[in-house]
């Protein structure tokens, strides 16, 4: 791999995966999509990164599960769905802008909710890990 994009992989790997970490505790950043980006840049760039991320006790399951099934957990579905949900209608209903920006804040909200829901809350394999 190109030196320079394995570095900017690697970069963007660590600027993910500390998003992802301030996600823990601000309710409007979300953790988890920014921790399987984080995965993925570092599969491409750190394979020691990549692997001590998949170990993680908590984060490493979902991951995997992304990863190898497309799955989301009902209780993430559910925990973004009520995270969502009060953003966008308090910025619909408070924020004075463009009716035409609402419209679309409007869309956007759907189409995040459609994308978690529409996808399959458990896989039929087992998920062996790395030991």
């Amino acid at each position: 791999m190109n030196p320079l994009k394995k570095y900017l992989l690697l970069t963007a790997g660590l600027f993910s995966l500390a998003l992802g970490f301030i996600g823990l505790f601000l309710p409007i950043l979300p953790t988890t999509p920014f921790m399987i980006l984080a995965a993925f840049c570092f599969s491409k760039s750190s394979e020691r990164l990549y692997l001590w991320l998949l170990r993680r006790p908590h984060i490493g399951k979902i991951i995997l599960d992304w990863q190898n099934h497309g799955v989301i957990k009902k209780k993430a579905k559910v925990a973004s769905s009520f995270v969502i949900i009060p953003l966008f209608s308090y910025t619909f209903i408070f924020v004075q802008v463009f009716w035409g920006i609402k419209l679309f804040l409007i869309f956007v909200a759907f189409a995040v909710l459609y994308f978690i829901w529409s996808r399959p809350s458990f896989s039929k394999e087992k998920i062996t890990f790395l030991d």
